[in-house]
């Protein structure tokens, strides 16, 4: 399993047997490095329906004819705007082809702007994919909160991504407790560096999980790392 990073929270992760991104805010951010035109892949995974993680998924999806897995409420609204859709909600999983997503909890809020008003676009999530007998989960944003434990002895978990900015998620302190009490051997540090208000040092948190015993990746926006 190949993960590439595109900065924020979006991650293209490409297997012998599949190629899905999640939270794909790649036009609207600076740090992507990348267009989504470039993007070829089997599915769109969102988190949940904030800007910054749904991103440029319709377009991703009109291009490459595939869908988006999202909440069931942000689900439905990007099938109002065209899209095929893989209606999810927390708890549940669902194998396409030779993957297979579920849905955990996180600790967020969830909105679409549209205009003046602001839409329900469900409960944040985090994602569990599986694939070529490996498993990867993207926590999405949230808090650190202590059902991450059991999502962790529930799940062999070979790579998670988990976000370090603080303020708007948990920060570098509560990823370290989230890491371990994740089971992983491998961490990436997400959601950090895109805005002043979320700077931090992705080094740093990386030698911290060293002193635990995990192998942390601060990838540059571009840089892949593989399991």
């Amino acid at each position: 399993m190949k993960i590439t990073y595109y900065g924020h929270s979006a991650l293209l992760v490409e297997s012998e047997s599949c190629k899905v991104i999640f939270d794909p805010f790649l036009s609207g951010n600076p740090n992507s490095g990348i267009s989504p035109d470039e993007i070829t892949v089997d599915a769109v995974l969102l988190t949940h329906a904030h800007s910054d993680h749904f991103g440029d998924a319709l377009t991703i999806a009109a291009r490459n004819q595939c869908p988006i897995f999202a909440v069931y409420e942000l689900a439905e609204y990007c099938r109002s705007k065209g899209a095929e859709v893989k209606h999810m909600n927390i708890g549940g999983s669902h194998t396409y082809g030779e993957f297979t997503v579920k849905y955990t909890p996180a600790i967020h809020s969830s909105s679409i702007a549209e205009g003046d008003s602001w839409l329900y676009g469900g409960e944040a999530a985090g994602i569990l994919l599986t694939t070529d007998g490996k498993t990867l989960f993207h926590s999405g944003d949230t808090a650190l909160f202590s059902d991450l434990r059991l999502i962790g002895e529930r799940n062999d978990i070979d790579l998670a991504a988990l976000p370090i900015g603080d303020v708007l998620t948990m920060g570098p302190d509560d990823a370290l407790l989230a890491a371990q009490w994740l089971r992983a051997d491998k961490v990436i540090p997400l959601h950090y560096n895109t805005f002043p208000a979320i700077a931090q040092d992705g080094d740093d948190f990386c030698n911290r999980l060293r002193q635990e015993g995990i192998t942390g990746f601060p990838l540059q926006p571009g840089e892949s790392v593989e399991i």
